[in-house]
Formats: structure tokens, C-alpha cells, sequence
């Protein structure tokens, strides 16, 4: 009679290799743009604007799709958040942008392609990631990569709620 299981291992999940490692470097530092020393969070946004013309282009032409495809990106994300924590060995390691590319594709959602728009977007999303109104901060504390994408979530929230009612006023 055999005591134990031939699939059990005290190493369980294995070790993730070194090309995925790098992939996945690759994705959370936003093309290594995280690895920059100053504003590595404002590289990051700036990464996400092409991706977020191209989501709201996406929206455009099916809203449900691209909201689909919003959502599989956070999903994923959060999972490389935390992946990029364990690699890293810190939590909310300044080298982890996707979060910013995940708040920002929130932020100008549904915006029209021109500057101003896309240029406030981008001011007010770097301006409430920076300051963390509530309850960004408190999200932040959350552990893991829920924790490190939640704060992001919430400027790109403010942001989108801010930059719609201007759009709808005619102010921008």
C-alpha cells in the first residue's frame, strides 16, 4: 500500500521559469518603462494611451466587447501584479506600471481621439493616482495584486466620472 501521492511536492506551485519571468517582467514594467528612475507611474500612463484609443475605438464600434475586453485586462493584470510582487520581492513595487495602463484605460474610456480630451484624461488620472482620494489610499493597503490595480482603478474612476460631465457640459 503505497502512503503517499507520486504528484505531491514540497515545491508546489513549481518555480516559474526564466522566459516567463521575463514576460511577465515585460507586461507589469509596461515595456520596461517601470524601470525608469523618475515618474516610472507617468511612463506608465503614457504607455496605456495608444492601447486606450484603441479600446475606445474597440467601444465605438461594440460597447459590450471592449467593456469584455476591459475587464480580461484588470483580470489579467491583478494576476501579473501579483506575479511582478513575488519576482520583485516588494509590494507595490514602483517598477509595476500595468496598474497605470489598467486606471488609465478607465480613466479615458469612451473619450473622443483628440488631444484635449485625451491630454485631461491624462492629467487628471496622474493627478488622483498621485493624491489617492479616498478611498484610494485605504485600497491601497489591500495586499496583493488586487491591492496594487484598486488605487488605479479609483483615480481612473474619479477621472472618467470628471471628464464625462465636461464633456457632456461642453467644457472640453
Amino acid at each position: 500500500m503505497k502512503t503517499g501521492s507520486s504528484f505531491s511536492s514540497p515545491s508546489w506551485p513549481p518555480p516559474q521559469s526564466p522566459k516567463l519571468q521575463r514576460l511577465i517582467l515585460f507586461f507589469v514594467t509596461g515595456a520596461g518603462t517601470g524601470y525608469l528612475p523618475w515618474f516610472p507611474g507617468t511612463a506608465g500612463t503614457i504607455v496605456a494611451i495608444p492601447f486606450s484609443l484603441a479600446l475606445n475605438r474597440m467601444a465605438n464600434a461594440s460597447l459590450p466587447l471592449s467593456l469584455l475586453t476591459f475587464i480580461a485586462f484588470v483580470g489579467i493584470a491583478t494576476w501579473l501584479c501579483k506575479q511582478g510582487e513575488e519576482i520583485f520581492q516588494e509590494n507595490d513595487c514602483p517598477k509595476i506600471v500595468i496598474d497605470e495602463v489598467a486606471g488609465f484605460l478607465l480613466a479615458n474610456f469612451f473619450a473622443p481621439p483628440q488631444l484635449k480630451p485625451v491630454a485631461l484624461a491624462f492629467l487628471l488620472f496622474r493627478f488622483f493616482d498621485i493624491i489617492k482620494v479616498f478611498p484610494a489610499a485605504r485600497a491601497e493597503r489591500i495586499s496583493g495584486g488586487l491591492g496594487v490595480m484598486l488605487d488605479d482603478l479609483i483615480a481612473g474612476l474619479y477621472t472618467v466620472v470628471i471628464l464625462r460631465l465636461l464633456l457632456w457640459w461642453g467644457l472640453v
